[in-house]
């Protein structure tokens, strides 16, 4: 694969799905459903990137064609620089899956033997093996649950040797689909610390479809919004925010109640005693704002608030 090559290709990919339903008693009708829709996008290698979208929008009918599960029925797809449905075996060698409804352990076996299986599966010399797994189970705290069966584990404990179990053949790519799912605050911010580790050290792409935006905001500095097959967004979530049109919120603590303040570039929204909210398009810079009122007013406190990524992304699906 050569050094400018992206890690991911997608050019104007298809794929439909022939549906029967009943027409009456005997009869039954084929309709063609489009699960993907002219979908093209790159993912530079070193790359962390957010995969976004409703409840059938397509996200995993397009993560199984990049992993050659399914076959485009039309376009073009080129992975870590294969074609995933011809040289599935080859690439399975190159890409790590992390599916956080379904298991890639053995339920019944303890951690350390379905690690050592999967040294096996993917013929990882042992010494590199070990390594590995070594620095795996000190980032991800494994080391007191590698004797425990997989069936005994908490949903966060199980997920994170899911996520060393994906990485031990020393993948240049991650698909990671509902990682977070269920995980309690303490368990994904470990599973997101770790995850930053090896995107930034080892330069390992990652693909994260997720539902918690929260995992977005803080992995992905761009986003893929699919809705209807369709790619309807490609940026940073600043750029996500502006075209939504929102405003940012600054919320300044005066020392004593004041009638509104008068700044250039935003307006007062609600004053509450001393407290009061100014806000600004959320393209705008609130340092010409913070600076003016530190000039001319009294500031005790003062923070910036950002529009919910959650309220940005609801409103782009519902405009479809």
């Amino acid at each position: 694969m050569a050094a400018d090559e992206p890690a991911i290709e997608v050019v104007d990919v298809h794929r439909t799905f022939d549906v029967r339903r009943r027409a009456g008693r005997l009869r039954r009708t084929r309709q063609v459903v489009r699960a993907v829709d002219g979908l093209s996008f790159d993912v530079a290698r070193g790359e962390m990137v957010g995969l976004l979208g409703p409840n059938g929008a397509g996200k995993s009918t397009t993560v199984k064609m990049l992993t050659g599960i399914l076959v485009p029925t039309s376009g073009a797809l080129r992975v870590v620089g294969l074609d995933p449905a011809a040289a599935r075996t080859r690439l399975a060698r190159r890409i790590g899956v992390v599916f956080g409804q379904r298991s890639g352990l053995w339920w019944d076996l303890p951690l350390r033997d379905s690690f050592a299986l999967l040294r096996r599966i993917y013929d990882v010399p042992a010494d590199r093996h070990a390594a590995a797994l070594a620095e795996f189970v000190e980032l991800l705290e494994l080391g007191e649950l590698m004797d425990i069966p997989v069936r005994a584990l908490s949903l966060g404990q199980r997920m994170r040797g899911e996520i060393a179990a994906a990485l031990l053949h020393e993948p240049e790519l991650l698909y990671l689909d509902e990682p977070t799912i269920g995980l309690d605050v303490v368990s994904k911010g470990r599973l997101r610390d770790f995850l930053r580790t090896i995107n930034v050290e080892r330069g390992t792409t990652v693909v994260l479809t997720t539902h918690d935006l929260g995992d977005v905001e803080r992995l992905c500095r761009r986003v893929l919004v699919v809705d209807h097959g369709r790619l309807v967004f490609d940026g940073s979530l600043d750029a996500l925010r502006r075209l939504d049109g929102t405003t940012r919120t600054v919320v300044v603590d005066l020392a004593t109640s004041s009638p509104q303040v008068e700044v250039a570039g935003a307006v007062v929204t609600r004053v509450d005693g001393p407290r009061q909210w100014l806000s600004l398009p959320s393209g705008a810079s609130a340092a010409p704002v913070v600076a003016q009122l530190a000039a001319a007013y009294d500031v005790v406190d003062l923070a910036i608030q950002e529009p919910a990524i959650e309220d940005v992304v609801a409103r782009l699906y519902q405009r479809g």
